[in-house]
């Protein structure tokens, strides 16, 4: 179809011609989607429809969208889960520094609604990290104890044996 429209022919017959003979060819035939209703018709236009298709598209979670101090303080609450998941303390220290740089950096240069945003505790959420995982970790059940060694036997000479040998 990348053939110019002739001059002298409306728009509107040029298309249907092109569309008529390419289902005459068979192009039309075995699409992906052929006799499928379309997705989403019967319901409600939403007008940020192709936003949502986006996000849902990449994977991603709507919190992008949010303007920044709620972006913030959403992720100070999901602070300990995130930190659950990491396996040492550096880690989970360079988290809380780098959440707190950004807040900082909010605060200096305010964009958005006014919400109240406060750096967090670094010391804090570390020792809830540490807390947490003393509480997750599986106790290791005591071992059973071991019976006591048999004392080496000695070769023990019946009384009687060695009376009748003289």
């Amino acid at each position: 179809m990348s053939e110019r429209k002739p001059p002298g022919v409306t728009f509107e017959s040029w298309v249907d011609r092109q569309i008529r003979t390419a289902q005459e060819r068979g192009e039309f035939d075995d699409l992906p989607g052929a006799g499928k209703p379309l997705p989403g018709a019967g319901a409600p236009l939403d007008e940020q429809w192709w936003v949502k298709e986006q996000i849902r598209r990449e994977g991603l979670s709507g919190d992008a969208l949010l303007p920044t101090p709620l972006r913030l303080r959403r992720e100070v609450e999901r602070l300990p889960a995130t930190a659950a998941e990491l396996t040492d303390e550096r880690s989970v220290r360079d988290l809380a520094a780098e959440l707190n740089r950004r807040i900082v950096e909010h605060l200096r240069f305010p964009e958005g609604p006014r919400v109240a945003v406060a750096p967090v505790d670094v010391e804090a959420v570390v020792a809830r990290w540490r807390a947490d995982r003393a509480a997750a970790a599986p106790q290791a059940p005591e071992p059973a104890p071991e019976p006591a060694p048999e004392p080496p036997r000695r070769e023990r000479r019946r009384w009687f044996r060695n009376r009748f040998r003289r």
